[in-house]
């Protein structure tokens, strides 16, 4: 027989809470399997309600801390921590707008590898060329095409039919 109200009221509404807050589906999973417990229902109607492993219910059950909401996030997911911060971004978009020539550069151009030496000086934030490339295509900006290769596509026009 499954032990019925092992929570304190305090800790019931502090799991409502954060299954209504969160939009870690995961972590909401977890919460929901601790309150079901809580109120008397068994590891396999718990599984067949929310469509999980049992395994995965008897782990929580288990392992679940309702005091301790962080350690039920899934840190496996959480990964390396961006460089590029909103800010970055923004100064990386105003910046392709700008002509190099004004700030003082020979070149005509950007490239990734100028965008990031440029940002680099004024953020102290390092990033790579291609990173920086990255955050333009995510942001539907390309980069204009170098002259030499200009040059091979009108080539390559004018030789087609």
């Amino acid at each position: 027989m499954p032990i019925r109200n092992f929570l304190t009221v305090k800790q019931k509404k502090q799991l409502q809470k954060a299954l209504k807050q969160s939009d870690c589906p995961l972590l909401r999973e977890r919460i929901l399997i601790l309150l079901l417990r809580n109120e008397g229902r068994t590891y396999q109607e718990i599984s067949d309600f929310l469509g999980c492993s049992y395994r995965t219910v008897a782990y929580w059950c288990v392992h679940g801390d309702p005091d301790n909401l962080e350690g039920m996030k899934d840190k496996r997911r959480e990964g390396k921590p961006r460089k590029a911060t909103e800010d970055y971004i923004r100064l990386l978009m105003e910046l392709i707008e700008q002509d190099p020539r004004e700030l003082g550069y020979e070149f005509d151009r950007w490239s990734g590898e100028r965008l990031a030496h440029h940002l680099a000086k004024s953020t102290e934030i390092e990033l790579s060329g291609s990173q920086v490339r990255h955050i333009l295509r995510k942001n539907n900006v390309r980069l204009p095409l170098r002259k030499k290769y200009r040059a091979k596509a009108k080539r390559k026009e004018n030789k087609s039919p």
